[in-house]
């Protein structure tokens, strides 16, 4: 199957920044990036940034790797990109895992690059989860699971990647009728967690806390919901009760 799949590879440089839907000097940086005044983007994100933005730490990263009105440096794009991704960025933490997918950089390793592909695909990045499941159609860093791989394909395919949109028909061809149903059926039940999460993210919003979608690794480590657990977290960094 691997010598059928497209290898989907992204290209670091033309990372689409998006932002939060707030308005605020996040979103002036962004448009100071835009329009090219790279050292207005910079003097706007790095104070972000240091305060431990995950938005903004993501965003220096962009701009080491690409040498946007800077010389190039991938060691300094990793070290925000790490940062980012360790507080929950899910573009950093794809960009971790191309990075060890490709050996760009960072040392080739599949073990990390499905741990960070997986970060970011529980969070429903497309470029996520449409490699993730590449992976797992060819058993690199995972067990070899074409029914995850095709529910992956799904996931990807629902929001417009185009590649996953192809392969989600390759990918059936090898699959039983019922193993088509399995993978429907998780990619499903997934979209509905990915949906209960949302609707609980914008209640709790107003109280100044976060919820985190808890993932289970029931099958062979994949991207399969647990039963509805939110955690939330106040004002202080730390869990409260229910």
């Amino acid at each position: 199957m691997n010598t059928t799949l497209r290898s989907g590879f992204l290209v670091l440089a033309s990372l689409a920044l998006s932002a939060p839907a707030s308005a605020g000097p996040f979103e002036n940086g962004l448009a100071a990036y835009n329009r090219g005044d790279f050292a207005a983007a910079q003097q706007i994100w790095r104070p972000l940034a240091q305060t431990g933005d995950p938005w903004a730490q993501k965003l220096p990263g962009v701009m080491y790797f690409n040498g946007d009105g800077m010389p190039q440096d991938g060691a300094g794009a990793i070290a925000w990109w790490r940062k980012a991704a360790e507080l929950g960025a899910a573009d950093a933490q794809f960009n971790l895992g191309l990075l060890y997918d490709e050996g760009r950089v960072l040392a080739q390793d599949d073990s990390q690059a499905a741990m960070w592909y997986r970060k970011a695909a529980e969070q429903g990045n497309a470029a996520a989860q449409y490699k993730l499941g590449l992976m797992y159609t060819e058993g690199r860093g995972v067990q070899r699971d074409n029914v995850l791989a095709h529910m992956l394909f799904n996931l990807a395919a629902m929001q417009g990647h185009a590649d996953a949109q192809k392969d989600w028909d390759i990918a059936a061809s090898f699959l039983t009728r019922d193993q088509i149903a399995e993978a429907r059926r998780l990619a499903s039940g997934w979209m509905e967690q990915r949906k209960r999460y949302a609707d609980a993210q914008l209640e709790s919003d107003a109280a100044g806390e976060r919820h985190f979608l808890p993932m289970s690794g029931a099958r062979t480590s994949g991207l399969v919901p647990k039963p509805v657990k939110t955690i939330r977290i106040g004002g202080d960094g730390r869990p409260k009760p229910e």
